[in-house]
């Protein structure tokens, strides 16, 4: 069993940990290079006996506590520190003073409850055998800045577990969920390019038309889905975006479409990466014309331990009564996912909507509207402080 007064502690520190909060979102910083929320995050642990690392590739840091006793194990605990580029359209007091960058994933409010999980566990660590890693990772969106943290090093000696909490704002208030297996999907950009020879456009017969070749290719990728792909094993391919042309009467000698591919299963992944090139190519030298494919690899699946999941289940009913597992995993995508496939463990979902909202019609992540129930995050430094704290003493048990 979890320490009785976890929570009401966590509560003690909604001061805290919402100011935090609120100086992270009031200056968002993007990519890989966050050296003002990293100098916030330092300084608001400042006072606590924690070890720092940085490494030469990004901000990122990782702080260490040393419980007392030793019994082995080492856990990780992640939050994510980068914003967006969009604006902010919220009219928070507290809203971006940065023109076109803003905190709409919650990584403001991922950082500040990792900062007071630290809190929680340096003030119980004499009470605690084995070793916490706190990774404050920039570059989230997009920017592979976990996998940077792990080149370089930050994350070794490895941990034992790793958790991780998202905020959900429009999900119901306290809620935590999570699911074992697959929770989140692969994520990769493709572009096309299809080659033609363009002219004049009252005699297409006179050149190699690169526009319906590129709207066949488009529809050749739908029913490649759903007639390769298993409905138990799912993709998703979304052309997003094609470009041609110049004016109306002018055929172009190229198109070009812009796309994501989404999986759940490394294998799917894999499978998909060698079929849409095949039907792109195929598809235009049908027609006299050739066509280039490139698959920019992304993110890979977030797979959660079931295990994991088991012990942060408990922590939440401990905490709150109820756990919420998911029926399905959700397309989005997690560069957490490159600590798990190293590390066993989970990432939970937290509603963020406001106590007795309307949660359906909150405006989501990545809205320029998203907002959030400051409150709540009490209960997410509880919670990844109780998963800290029982896999410490109890293992994967």
């Amino acid at each position: 069993m979890l320490h009785a007064d976890l929570l009401e502690q966590a509560r003690t520190l909604e001061p805290k940990i919402t100011a935090l909060r609120r100086a992270i979102h009031a200056e968002p910083e993007l990519g890989l290079h966050t050296p003002l929320t990293a100098s916030k995050v330092r300084a608001a642990l400042a006072h606590l006996p924690l070890t720092w690392r940085e490494g030469p590739s990004t901000t990122g840091l990782v702080a260490t506590l040393k419980c007392g006793g030793g019994n082995g194990r080492r856990v990780l605990l992640r939050g994510d520190m980068d914003a967006l580029e969009m604006p902010e359209e919220t009219g928070l007091e507290f809203a971006s003073q940065f023109a076109g960058r803003m905190h709409a994933c919650g990584h403001d409010a991922h950082t500040a409850m990792l900062a007071g999980a630290a809190e929680l566990l340096c003030a119980r660590a004499d009470k605690i055998a084995g070793e916490v890693q706190f990774m404050f990772q920039p570059g989230e969106e997009g920017h592979h800045g976990a996998r940077f943290m792990i080149d370089d090093g930050l994350l070794e000696p490895k941990a034992d577990a790793a958790f991780a909490l998202h905020i959900m704002p429009n999900s119901p208030h306290g809620i935590v969920a999570g699911r074992a297996g697959p929770l989140l999907a692969s994520a990769d950009r493709f572009e096309i390019t299809v080659k033609g020879d363009g002219g004049h456009a009252s005699m297409p017969h006179d050149t190699l038309d690169p526009i319906p070749v590129a709207c066949e290719i488009v529809s050749a990728i739908q029913a490649m889905v759903t007639r390769k792909f298993s409905v138990a094993d799912p993709v998703v391919a979304t052309v997003s975006k094609i470009t041609a042309g110049t004016a109306y009467n002018v055929i172009p000698d190229s198109a070009h479409l812009l796309g994501t591919l989404r999986t759940l299963s490394p294998g799917a992944r894999a499978r998909l990466h060698e079929a849409l090139p095949k039907l792109v190519s195929h598809i235009a030298a049908a027609h006299g014309l050739t066509a280039e494919t490139a698959i920019i690899p992304g993110f890979p699946v977030t797979i959660c331990d079931a295990r994991a999941v088991d012990l942060g289940a408990k922590v939440a009913e401990e905490l709150t009564g109820t756990f919420h597992r998911l029926s399905h995993p959700i397309m989005g995508a997690e560069d957490f996912s490159y600590v798990l496939e190293q590390t066993p463990g989970a990432m939970f979902f937290l509603g963020v909507a406001p106590q007795g909202a309307d949660w359906k019609s909150c405006c989501s992540i990545h809205s320029t509207r998203m907002m959030l129930d400051e409150s709540v995050m009490p209960l997410g430094s509880a919670v990844l402080a109780g998963c800290a704290e029982r896999f410490l003493a109890e293992g994967f048990a």
